[in-house]
């Protein structure tokens, strides 16, 4: 007869760290700071399989998506415009989408910079997911904190200007603007439900930071950019929206440009192309990509961008411009 083992002492200490800190956030009626969740108590493997069933929870429709709960100050102050699902209708719809947003880097570096675009993360992975969450609640929590000094006290106050925030432990010590409620994460495969949530032509911007390169040749299938899904990409984002990418891996750099924009080889005889998605993708160029600022945060305010500047790395970008609907042919 075997004896039971105890859990280890890490992850003791991990479940008793998430338990505290959710009673923190939960008791805010007595003006305790809340502090930023620490990453090393939601580590987790990197690879998730996309093929799983990881018991999701989505939306039958994007008319039927509550987000209310997620963006608290863009509720419409109507309580009888509701969707489908009878939830509360937003003042504006969701824009901008980070998918496999990890730890938040790029959504927190864009929040100020975007203050009126209300931006979602999905990521797939429960801890990383759960992190984001605790950050995104100190953040508000704590610029509502500061909002209120500045209103009572006569000093001035430091207040931001729109920089990316970087001080993803220690909160921030200034006003930014949105105050963070532009951003929001939720768990989700975008690689199944992804039109679930967005209708045709919703979005504005998409965001693919440094997926998983998924070297093996027989895991390509798993890899977040192909024919099919950069169909639906091309689904949600309307006209003039941008598609943004980057990676470290100059390989899968290079399978992105293949998948976006349309090879020499793949002429037929004749001269002519087969139709695909690639039609509806044009390359920006590298002044465009100069003079875009969410760029800048894609290449130096994630928490990957940050590991690949530490490590001397090579990062490559593309970013990708939708282009109008073809015209029916009579």
């Amino acid at each position: 007869m075997t004896t039971p083992q105890n859990p280890p002492a890490k992850r003791l200490k991990r479940e008793e760290y998430r338990r505290e800190l959710q009673a923190q956030q939960e008791s805010t009626d007595d003006g305790s700071v809340i502090k930023m969740p620490q990453k090393k108590f939601f580590r987790q493997r990197a690879h998730a399989n996309p093929f799983s069933d990881h018991r999701l929870e989505y939306p039958i429709s994007p008319a039927h998506m509550d987000w209310s709960s997620h963006y608290p100050a863009f509720v419409d102050p109507d309580p009888t415009k509701t969707n489908l699902s009878g939830a509360r209708k937003l003042t504006k719809d969701v824009e901008v989408v980070d998918i496999g947003c990890g730890f938040g880097g790029l959504m927190v570096g864009l929040a100020p910079l975007l203050p009126d675009t209300l931006m979602v993360g999905m990521e797939i992975r429960t801890s990383v997911l759960e992190y984001l969450s605790s950050r995104i609640h100190a953040l508000r929590s704590q610029q509502q904190r500061l909002k209120n000094r500045a209103e009572t006290s006569t000093e001035p106050q430091p207040e931001g200007e729109g920089a990316p925030v970087n001080d993803d432990d220690v909160g921030t010590t200034k006003i930014y603007p949105g105050n963070f409620e532009n951003i929001t994460a939720i768990r989700s495969n975008t690689m199944k439900f992804l039109p679930n949530f967005f209708a045709h032509h919703q979005l504005s911007k998409i965001f693919i930071c440094f997926p998983d390169p998924h070297f093996k040749a027989r895991k390509h299938k798993a890899r977040i950019v192909s024919e099919s899904l950069n169909t639906e990409y091309a689904y949600v984002l309307r006209p003039g929206g941008l598609l943004y990418t980057i990676t470290d891996v100059e390989e899968y750099h290079h399978w992105v440009l293949r998948h976006f924009l349309h090879q020499p080889e793949e002429q037929r005889e004749d001269g002519t192309i087969p139709d695909s998605s690639k039609d509806l993708f044009e390359r920006l160029s590298d002044e465009e990509l100069e003079a875009d600022p969410c760029v800048r945060v894609m290449k130096y305010e994630t928490e990957e961008s940050k590991k690949v500047t530490r490590n001397n790395g090579k990062k490559f970008v593309a970013v990708f411009r939708r282009k109008a609907d073809p015209e029916w042919s009579t």
